[in-house]
C-alpha cells in the first residue's frame, strides 16, 4: 500500500466564523492543558486575522505571536486581551464530578 502525503492542514482556514472560533476555543479550554490553550489562541487569532486582532490590541502582529508562543504559557491578561479581541468571553462553570 502506498502512502500519499496529503497537504499541510492549517486548522486556521478551516475556522470561517465567529461561532467557531468560539468553539475550538471552548475546546481548547476544556482540556486544561496550558501549551494546548495557548496554541489554540494562535489558530484562532489567525483565523480572525492576526492583523486586526493585534489592532484592537494595541500591539503589532509579532508581539503577539511572541507571546504565544514564549514558553506555551501565556499571561493571563495576554489571554484574556486576545479573547476580548476575538469577541469572545470566558464564562466559569464547575466542574463535572468524576464519580
Amino acid at each position: 500500500m502506498m502512502l500519499e502525503r496529503l497537504a499541510d492542514l492549517d486548522l486556521a482556514d478551516m475556522l470561517q466564523s465567529d461561532e467557531a472560533i468560539a468553539v475550538f476555543l471552548a475546546d481548547a479550554f476544556d482540556t486544561g492543558d496550558a501549551r494546548h490553550i495557548s496554541t489554540a489562541l494562535g489558530i484562532a487569532a489567525r483565523a480572525a486575522g492576526l492583523d486586526r486582532v493585534a489592532s484592537k490590541m494595541g500591539l503589532s502582529p509579532e508581539d503577539v505571536r511572541h507571546s504565544l508562543e514564549g514558553n506555551g504559557n501565556p499571561t493571563l491578561e495576554t489571554t484574556l486581551a486576545i479573547m476580548k479581541a476575538l469577541g469572545i468571553g470566558i464564562a466559569a462553570a464547575p466542574l463535572r464530578s468524576a464519580s
